[in-house]
């Protein structure tokens, strides 16, 4: 992977050689321009450090003649000095520009050559490797460090870049596929000059006692030539040892967010697809940071993308940036200024929208606003943290109350979590223990009515295996989810006085409609092969 140094640019180099121009008239010297002019090397008048300590420059040479370009800086006892040196010869003096200077010195003493390794996670707790790409960045300019991390984390398909102040160093993680792996480590002085740069371009500052929020866009190019629009959200923390930071990667390839590539089973694809061919209604979609549900919402945006049809978002920050949906950024405060959620989308609702997404539903008032809008015809997508399906509802319903005509507007309610996938190529068969078997047997004997039994006869579960490529056996991540609509069981349960609103009554009311928890959706993945029974408990309780 190659990256180059941003050069002057040609009017202020311009601007900088009329001014020498200028000068060496005012002092009585000739001026030699260094642009125009081949650049041959005498390195046998003077050393590097000389040629450094002295600011003079061997421009041309031979038996009778020298002629030496100095800086504005250069002393007259230098000059004098020189003449003497070489008694030989006559010496002459040209004045030449800063700029000019320096380019000579790249000449004679050229900086050593960076070469940029790319990052190979290809063995576990590379020692090895930390240490290679860490003395590789301590050569680096903060620009070059920061394309070089984001340019990394893309190509090895990482969702996040983590700074992490330690007593001693600062170090770098990636998260690639929900798994933390370190990269380098920094010494604090180098990572002084990364953090300037990442606060610079993401408009924070270095020296805020609170958290805070910024983008950097960064156009990087790849080692296959391709240049790729990258967007980063980032967020800063100052902790006892200095300011962390982490940098959210998102994929600005609109080809990426189909609904082919949610992995939706057949029963939930149906219900998506019935909700974008009558858009109207309330979908939520539930889960922690880093769950997916952003991409799922601008999956289901971009399937609902028409000319004929108005789609607004809201959201904060704003992730993807797609044509045909008028985007709005929001910094959402918890006083309730003009500059809230809920502000912004009675703003929005003005403007006769079709199709509404808020980023995150927060406070009551938003939800209230964006179920109003449900009511009213329009379709809200909207995101919720809520560690399930039905606990989601039971907050939303702490918010909305018993109210049948809110409940009325309520169309999916949908959870998801990532798990990692196993890699085809590598993963490894075995014969499930007994503990194994209790495990999985638990979660099928609680699948509800309607949905098909797994055969378990002669089943064999994978773990992951091992190659030089990938010597951790997974290959990206998969979606477990569970989802339910508005049954009249769930309808009831919310909108009766005598009923307690609570999330295993919600979960018990959509399990009894045919919902699949997490825990039950994932264990079918795992009996499939697609990921591991220890995998599917690191992330779901």
């Amino acid at each position: 992977m190659l990256y180059t140094s941003s050069t002057m640019s040609q009017d202020a180099r311009s601007d900088e050689e009329q001014a020498t121009q200028r000068r060496a008239r005012v002092l009585g010297m000739d001026y030699y321009d260094t642009r125009i002019q081949e650049k041959p090397l005498y390195k046998d008048i003077l050393n590097v450090s000389e040629l450094r300590d002295t600011r003079v420059i061997p421009l041309r040479a031979d038996r009778s003649n020298l002629l030496l370009g100095v800086t504005t800086t250069t002393s007259q006892q230098t000059m004098t000095d020189l003449t003497r040196r070489f008694p030989d010869q006559r010496v002459q003096f040209t004045l030449i520009s800063d700029a000019g200077f320096r380019e000579y010195m790249h000449l004679y003493d050229p900086p050593p050559q960076v070469v940029y390794h790319d990052i190979e996670l290809n063995r576990a707790n590379d020692k090895e490797r930390v240490g290679q790409i860490s003395s590789m960045l301590e050569q680096v300019r903060a620009d070059d460090m920061l394309a070089y991390l984001v340019a990394q984390a893309h190509h090895l398909n990482a969702s996040d870049i983590h700074l992490e102040t330690q007593p001693e160093d600062v170090r770098i993680r990636l998260r690639i596929d929900g798994v933390l792996h370190e990269v380098a480590r920094l010494s604090p002085d180098k990572y002084r000059v990364l953090i300037s740069a990442v606060a610079s371009a993401g408009n924070v500052s270095t020296s805020s006692d609170e958290a805070q929020q910024g983008h950097i866009a960064q156009k990087v190019k790849m080692a296959d030539g391709n240049e790729v629009d990258v967007n980063v959200r980032l967020e800063t923390v100052p902790t006892i040892n200095g300011m962390d930071v982490v940098m959210r990667l998102f994929n600005m390839d609109r080809t990426m967010y189909t609904l082919d590539r949610l992995g939706l089973s057949d029963a939930e694809r149906h219900v998506v697809d019935d909700i974008i061919a009558k858009p109207n209604g309330l979908a939520m979609i539930v889960g922690p940071t880093g769950s997916g549900k952003t991409t799922t919402l601008y999956s289901m945006l971009n399937s609902l993308t028409s000319e004929e049809r108005k789609i607004i978002t809201i959201e904060d920050p704003v992730e993807y940036q797609f044509p045909g949906i008028t985007q709005i950024s929001v910094q959402s405060s918890e006083s309730g200024n003009d500059n809230s959620f809920a502000s912004k989308l009675r703003a929005v609702l003005r403007l006769d929208p079709d199709i509404v997404m808020v980023g995150e539903i927060r406070d009551m008032e938003t939800a209230r606003t964006a179920l109003q809008a449900a009511l009213t015809g329009h379709l809200v997508l909207a995101t919720f943290h809520a560690g399930s399906a039905a606990g989601a509802l039971t907050r939303l319903a702490d918010i909305i109350g018993q109210n049948l005509l809110f409940v009325s507007a309520i169309r999916l309610v949908m959870a998801q979590r990532l798990v990692r996938r196993l890699d085809d190529k590598t993963k490894q068969a075995y014969s499930p223990s007994e503990s194994d078997w209790k495990q999985i047997n638990d979660v099928i004997d609680t699948l509800p009515e309607g949905v098909e039994r797994p055969n378990l006869d002669g089943l064999q579960l994978y773990k992951p295996g091992k190659s030089e490529d990938n010597p951790y056996g997974y290959e990206g991540q998969v979606a477990i989810r569970e989802q339910f609509t508005m049954s009249d069981a769930i309808t009831h349960l919310l909108t009766d006085p005598k009923s307690s609103v609570n999330t295993p009554a919600i979960e018990k009311a959509a399990h009894a409609s045919g919902m699949l928890t997490m825990l039950q959706d994932g264990m079918l993945k795992v009996i499939a092969g697609q990921t591991t029974l220890d995998e599917l408990y690191r992330v779901v309780d």
